[in-house]
């Protein structure tokens, strides 16, 4: 193991004694610090889940069904390309500056957004709401690690979880109500205050302890560039692949080379940089790399299946959007209780191991049933699939951000904890896009075969389709067209467990650890250089 990526030796087993926590004077007051941090995580969460119920009207009001993925993915993708950026920097300057101006860029993005007069202009502001959510995400998740030994930090980061489970339901419902009410732009026009508050709360309570100034502050802006180049490559031939282009044609193979070559070079620049945005030595870590793997293929599944449902279940099922927004209740209660058990046990026992290989197994039988609900099933039949598959992802989505953080040095915690964040949200671009390039493909030639229909919704198309006009159909038009619906998004899921079941083997291949007992401070003193002084946050 390389002395970047080593842990600190100061860890108890599951039956040592332990220092009580809260102990060290040293250490600033948890409760005001974490609630900060929560606030911070909700606005991150709500900014991923709010505008699912509200997505179908939105791209039918502006006329763009068809890039109904850039909506999601935008944000998903500068969030992603970002995460690594924040982590590195952070480790020189401090988290709480540069998470004041991820909030400052995400409120621009939501008043943007606000104020888009067609689909492009909400694709652009999306992608400046992920410049501020990447580093929503990632800090919020670094900056408890700062402060928590990672034995005691499992109860954190369930909580932490339980966040995203919690807005995964009041996003939805808030969403579809604030669409049925005044209207879907207040989606976005809600971020301000709780942006605000957010800012808030940072500003106040987010005071963490010193920080060594390390090996300098210079900026890998090579790497950076070549790193943003490569996912925006990646999501590309993800998202036209088979839908805008053949899989075939030149322009999908030629941007596959070119981002093969870029890939190349970014790997070539890491190797040489003198801080890495993402420090190649970190791959060296069993567990880091087994762990960075079951993340992509979590993120992949999770967003390819959660980001559609409730477009689903308002086109297939015919309720309206706050009603859609209730039926993701089951999966997010599910979600809830798992991430918040299984945080509370690795802090009681130490153990964690279990709970990601039992959740990925558990993921993939949720996708199973999805993708077997019939179109006539009831209600609580679809809720039974999503509750299992929500399960799932309880039980994997902190404790792998945990593991990570307990494999590396302290002093490189944060852009380990980005670099692994980073590969999951790797997936989830490309599970939003690939689920919504097959989906929408699927959808086309399925319309294009009934006549009827086609001649019904008009020059519009498929793009003009929202829940609304879908229920003011003829029965007679209305009833191949969900059927449709149904068979083009369902099946989808199916090509996803393969992915799951490697999650499921590179976590099994695991090496359980003894989690760190303290924050490590010989981290801190073998990161300080010879000069004084401190970077206060």
């Amino acid at each position: 193991m390389t002395a970047d990526v080593r842990r600190s030796a100061s860890a108890a087993g599951p039956g040592e004694a332990r220092a009580p926590f809260g102990s060290d004077p040293d250490r600033p007051p948890i409760v005001p610090l974490f609630v900060a941090l929560v606030v911070t995580m909700l606005l991150a969460a709500m900014s991923q889940t709010v505008l699912a119920t509200a997505l179908p009207t939105v791209v039918g009001e502006l006329g763009g069904v068809d890039q109904m993925t850039w909506v999601i993915t935008a944000f998903i993708l500068a969030s992603t390309v970002t995460m690594p950026v924040y982590g590195r920097i952070s480790d020189s300057v401090g988290r709480r500056p540069l998470l004041l101006v991820a909030i400052l860029l995400f409120i621009g993005g939501s008043v943007a957004a606000a104020l888009s007069p067609d689909v492009w202009w909400l694709i652009a502001a999306r992608a400046v709401q992920g410049l501020g959510g990447g580093g929503l995400m990632i800090l919020s998740q670094t900056a408890i690690a700062d402060v928590v030994p990672a034995r005691e930090r499992g109860r954190y980061m369930g909580i932490m979880g339980a966040v995203f489970a919690v807005s995964s339901v009041a996003g939805p419902l808030l969403g579809g109500w604030l669409t049925e009410g005044p209207g879907w732009r207040w989606v976005f026009w809600m971020n301000v205050p709780l942006g605000l508050l957010a800012l808030a709360a940072v500003a106040a309570f987010l005071r963490l302890p010193a920080r060594p100034r390390g090996e300098g502050r210079r900026t890998d802006y090579a790497g950076i560039t070549l790193l943003a180049a490569a996912t925006t490559g990646v999501v590309l031939i993800c998202t036209w692949g088979g839908h805008t282009f053949a899989w075939s044609s030149g322009q999908i193979l030629w941007l596959g080379a070119a981002t093969l070559v870029v890939l190349v070079g970014f790997v070539l620049v890491e190797r040489w940089a003198a801080q890495p945005v993402i420090p190649l030595s970190l791959f060296a870590d069993r567990n880091f790399l087994l762990t960075t793997v079951g993340a992509l293929m979590v993120g992949i599944a999770m967003f390819g299946a959660v980001g559609y449902m409730p477009t689903y279940l308002q086109m297939v099922t015919g309720v309206d959007a706050t009603q859609a927004g209730l039926m993701m209740t089951p999966m997010m209660g599910s979600l809830l209780l798992t991430s918040i058990v299984a945080g509370q046990l690795v802090t009681r026992t130490g153990r964690y191991k279990v709970y990601p290989v039992v959740g990925t197994a558990t993921m993939a039988l949720g996708l199973w049933l999805m993708a077997g609900v019939p179109i006539d099933a009831p209600i609580w039949a679809v809720c039974v699939a999503m509750a299992v598959f929500g399960a799932g992802i309880g039980l994997c989505m902190q404790i792998l951000t945990l593991i990570v953080q307990n494999t590396v040095s302290h002093r490189i915690v944060g852009t380990a904890t980005a670099a692994n964040t980073f590969f999951r949200q790797v997936g989830a671009t490309v599970g939003s896009a690939m689920v919504g390039s097959l989906f929408v493909q699927r959808l086309r030639s399925g319309v294009a075969d009934m006549p009827q229909v086609s001649d019904q919704l008009g020059t519009g198309g498929v793009n003009s389709l929202t829940p609304e006009t879908v229920r003011q159909l003829p029965e007679a038009t209305r009833v191949p067209l969900v059927e449709a619906y149904h068979d083009a998004l369902l099946p989808i899921f199916l090509y996803m467990i393969p992915l799951v079941l490697v999650a499921f083997v590179a976590l099994l291949l695991l090496k359980e650890e003894p989690l760190a007992t303290r924050v490590a401070a010989d981290d801190v003193e073998e990161a300080r250089p010879t000069t004084t002084g401190s970077d206060r946050e």
